[in-house]
């Protein structure tokens, strides 16, 4: 029976499928139509010059290995490139006797692609493609659920959330998230995206750092490409790209984002971009762009407070399936003030000391594992610090803690502070009084022998006295 190239590659297909995953299969195999068979040379047809390239650097050994089962040792595989839906060009072959051939190709867009043949091309699409479906490139456990809500993120995290539930479609696009290095703004994007895939199955989504879109820039421009590196970006619906400060030493990589931002504008498709500053104070990017950043909303993610601090870290060790004493969650979250990556280095960090040393996770091992993170020293607290956690906690202003007023909060608020000055500093009751606005000590006296009776009356205001408690051990520490 003689060979035809159909025959081939059919029997070439029958083998491959079952060794590469399905999607795998649909995307890179199915597609590929063969032309012509001369000897043991294969020539078959690729729908781009980036697709071959994917099939060369990801499964040239497979392919070769196939292709010598089918017609012998010295078996070629030659291809041909589609440039539009009738017309070919690009002939050229892979070697396979030498699968390590441009294997040194640098990693460009690493991006698996479903190809579906049209006659009906999209003008801003790679000629000859229609769609395609990416891996979005998301990292699957970053979700909306384990992102924390406080009012450091509120504005950010329910504008992202209505972006995901109406795609290109809301007020918020651009949706410019911006904030300090470690807050949530990478958590956030990822939640986004992840909540888009959920919701709108069909939307293709893709997360890109600034620094791979940029090196995927660099290369297509080397090799004369730009119009496929630019069709391509064109074809996603929600595009996301982290720290887009960095395009400030990528003059030519901002002109590309230029021509995709507005082409997805314009197709009503969403763009959500991160930063560490807000759009106003940028610098080195072109007007132009830093204009269409503002076009839609500008949402900051700052510093956690305490509370959420402790939320976020029990999120952290829920999802590790840790538990600690709630003294411990308050020591971190007190002393770890900077960031949120700084919460989970310092969970895992203790989690490997309990491991190595056996021991379980208390004040002590904790003291001992964020040396290295944070400084900790036993000072002697003031009475100027427990004034201020006191008004913090009661959000009361300092100056009403030292006015004659008979509001119940303000009264009480005093009381707790005296009662604490008293207890954690080496000031007389004289000294404790004047820093109220020149009381005596008497009333410093009565102040803290109210609280100690409120504590046994009142569980919310003993509650409250013990977690004021713990803030000042905590700065004393």
């Amino acid at each position: 029976m003689n060979k035809t190239a159909e025959s081939v590659w059919a029997n070439c297909l029958d083998i491959i499928k079952d060794i590469v995953e399905w999607q795998h299969f649909k995307t890179w195999f199915e597609p590929i139509v063969p032309i012509e068979l001369k000897g043991n040379v294969l020539l078959i047809q690729v729908p781009s010059n980036f697709f071959y390239e994917y099939l060369e650097q990801h499964y040239v050994t497979l392919l070769a290995k196939t292709l010598k089962r089918q017609l012998g040792k010295d078996a070629k595989l030659e291809y041909r490139i589609m440039i539009d839906s009738g017309n070919t060009s690009g002939r050229g072959h892979m070697d396979l006797a030498s699968t390590q051939r441009k294997a040194d190709v640098s990693n460009t867009l690493d991006l698996p692609m479903k190809i579906h043949r049209n006659s009906d091309v999209n003008p801003f699409a790679i000629p000859g493609i229609k769609k395609m479906q990416i891996d979005p490139q998301l990292n699957s456990e970053d979700t909306f659920d384990k992102f924390v809500e406080g009012d450091c993120n509120r504005v950010a995290r329910r504008a992202g959330k209505t972006v995901a539930e109406k795609p290109g479609n809301n007020s918020f696009n651009p949706l410019f998230i911006y904030g300090g290095s470690g807050l949530g703004k990478t958590h956030l994007l990822h939640a986004i995206g992840n909540e888009v895939k959920r919701l709108h199955h069909n939307k293709v989504v893709l997360y890109v750092s600034s620094e791979k879109f940029i090196n995927q820039f660099q290369y297509h421009s080397r090799n004369n490409q730009i119009n496929d590196f630019i069709n391509f970006y064109q074809l996603v619906d929600v595009l996301m790209i982290d720290d887009v400060q960095f395009f400030n030493r990528a003059e030519k990589s901002q002109d590309a984002f230029f021509a995709i931002f507005n082409h997805l504008q314009q197709s009503g498709k969403q763009l959500i971009l991160t930063s560490d500053k807000s759009p106003k104070d940028l610098d080195g990017l072109q007007d132009r762009l830093l204009s269409r950043f503002r076009w839609g909303l500008s949402a900051d993610i700052q510093v956690p407070d305490y509370e959420t601090r402790i939320e976020i870290f029990e999120q952290k060790m829920r999802d590790e399936g840790l538990v600690m004493s709630p003294d411990v969650v308050k020591y971190v979250a007190y002393n770890i003030n900077t960031n949120v990556r700084e919460l989970r280095g310092a969970l895992i960090s203790l989690l490997a000391q309990s491991s190595l040393n056996k021991r379980e996770i208390d004040i002590e091992l904790a003291k001992k594992v964020l040396r290295n993170i944070i400084k900790t020293s036993n000072k002697e607290v003031t009475i100027d610090t427990i004034q201020r956690l006191v008004c913090e906690y009661f959000d009361v202003p300092y100056n009403r803690l030292l006015e004659k007023t008979r509001k119940r909060e303000i009264v009480q608020a005093r009381q707790i502070t005296m009662y604490l000055s008293k207890n954690f500093t080496k000031n007389s009751l004289k000294t404790i009084g004047e820093h109220f606005g020149g009381r005596d000590h008497t009333t410093v006296i009565h102040s803290c022998q109210t609280v100690k009776d409120l504590m046994d009356t009142d569980t919310i205001f003993k509650e409250n006295v013990l977690e004021l408690t713990q803030k000042v051990q905590l700065a004393s520490m």
